[in-house]
């Protein structure tokens, strides 16, 4: 019957389209929409008619947002607008303060404040605790003036305690075949909870019309929630058959990802092939992103000359009466060296930034990233300002040898004081690297290339000359070594390069 009652409403939408009768397209369309909505969850039509079927005007009542990633709580510094005034998408509602920095919220729908729940001052308030009401039309202002918010609610209308998850799917379990449908069951978490559809009123009214469910949307807003924006970007994809199915299975699974946790095999779409991500990068990927967006970088870009530095490597290495199979002390050891000694040098930039202090290390711990792809680590070499070359050179390897063997350990995972990476070998001439928190400083090194660069030599008669050349950059902690400190690190470094002997002091 509600499948004959679906078609019916939605014969009844398409006819009406067609014909230029608005009203009814519309009754029809939202006739469909709820029918839709009932056969899939009870429980979610009497929550959504509950909430814009209340006493109330639509609304919505609007949380602390979380601006940064590791937000939890904030201050309300400033109201920009006050109840009553209207507001677009991008205009700044108010700014809110954090420990860190003093952010705007802006808004990401059309408008109407109602009611400000929540005053400026030095109060902190908790992500996601409500701080204003906002209504479509001008018109409902009005409607709360009196309006009073449970503290532990989001939404007025809707109950402070959501009763237990349906127990209706059982009734209806797909057959077995679930590995395609688990990517489709993504999007419903992203801006839904327990009984509630995390949407504007805007959002709700642009979905009504257009027939859509909110439930296939992923919101782009503050905490997943659906914004008038996501509804009219939508693309319709196929419906999964198997949605119940995959959700059974995937309770099932952390059982078996528990005893071990394989990489999933590619999804291939159309036009397209998603590749799932292993734990330890998405764990990278969450560390760089933070460290970008909460470091203030900077970046000094240097070009070294390694003439001295290539002699005094091919005088290192026939003292060492190398084999054949043996590499012998590399360009890079050298430079690690080099590090090492321009941290002892400058020692405030061999330091972290610990909030309320500065922490300045004794000991040069450097990270020297090796691999690439899946297999990218950075080991560390303790106390390089303390060792010789030889033993700097030993380590390195002995950390490449393990990365082919994937035989790692710790010291693969150890976060030191200072980053060095090498892209030389990819034909790279220079990068900036992102800071490996709670390090300050991360330093790039280019392709070593002949150059033909200004002859220094006074008794030369030639006005060039052929150098060979690498160009390095370091990356900065603002807080922590501000430019004058990174400019003389850098010139310790280059000086330490370009008159090798001083290495060995």
């Amino acid at each position: 019957k509600t499948t004959q009652q679906n078609a019916f409403f939605q014969a009844m939408a398409t006819v009406a389209a067609v014909r230029g009768l608005r009203g009814v397209a519309s009754a029809a369309t939202s006739r469909f929409t709820v029918a839709r909505t009932a056969a899939s969850s009870s429980y979610l039509l009497d929550t959504y008619q509950r909430r814009w079927m209340s006493s109330y005007p639509s609304h919505e009542v609007v949380g602390m947002p979380s601006l940064s990633p590791t937000m939890e709580q904030g201050t309300i510094a400033k109201w920009n607008k006050k109840e009553g005034e209207s507001f677009i998408a991008g205009d700044t509602l108010c700014e809110v303060e954090t420990d860190k920095a003093t952010m705007d919220f802006e808004a990401q729908d059309d408008g109407v404040i109602a009611k400000i729940l929540a005053d400026a001052g030095p109060n902190d308030i908790a992500c996601g605790e409500p701080i204003m009401i906002t209504v479509e039309e001008a018109s409902d202002v009005d409607a709360f003036k009196d309006y009073v918010v449970a503290p532990t609610s989001m939404a007025s209308s809707v109950p402070p305690e959501a009763p237990p998850a349906p127990a209706a799917p059982p009734a209806a379990p797909t057959p077995a075949p679930v590995s395609a449908p688990a990517p489709a069951a993504a999007p419903v978490s992203g801006s839904t909870t327990i009984g509630r559809i995390i949407a504007s009123p805007k959002a709700h009214m642009l979905a009504s019309a257009k027939g859509i469910s909110l439930l296939k949307i992923i919101g782009t807003g503050p905490g997943g929630r659906i914004i008038a924006a996501d509804v009219e970007e939508y693309v319709p994809v196929a419906e999964v058959a198997a949605a119940p199915a995959a959700v059974e299975a995937s309770a099932a699974a952390p059982a078996v990802a528990a005893v071990a946790a394989p990489i999933a095999p590619p999804t291939i779409g159309e036009g397209y092939t998603d590749y799932p991500l292993s734990e330890a990068a998405k764990s990278i990927a969450a560390q760089l992103t933070h460290s970008k967006q909460n470091v203030p970088h900077y970046y000094l870009t240097v070009d070294l000359a390694l003439g001295e530095l290539l002699k005094m490597r091919a005088t290192l290495n026939q003292s060492l009466k190398l084999g054949e199979d043996d590499a012998g002390i590399s360009v890079n050891d050298l430079l690690v060296k080099a590090a090492a000694s321009a941290m002892k040098a400058v020692p405030s930039a061999n330091a972290s930034w610990m909030d309320s202090v500065v922490r300045v290390y004794d000991s040069v711990d450097i990270n020297v990233v090796v691999g690439s792809g899946d297999a990218l680590y950075a080991p560390i070499v303790r106390n390089a300002g303390g060792r010789g070359v030889k033993a700097i050179s030993d380590d390195v390897a002995a950390a490449v040898a393990s990365l082919e063997e994937e035989a790692t350990g710790p010291e693969f995972h150890s976060v030191g004081t200072f980053t060095m990476m090498n892209l030389g070998m990819y034909g790279i001439k220079s990068c900036a690297p992102i800071i490996r928190e709670p390090q300050a400083c991360a330093l790039a090194l280019g392709a070593i290339e002949n150059r033909i660069v200004p002859n220094d030599d006074v008794e030369s008669e030639e006005i060039y000359k052929e150098s060979v050349m690498l160009t390095a950059t370091l990356s900065c902690d603002h807080r922590v070594v501000d430019g004058a400190v990174g400019a003389q690190w850098l010139s310790a470094f280059k000086s330490g390069v370009e008159n090798p002997t001083t290495l060995l002091l």
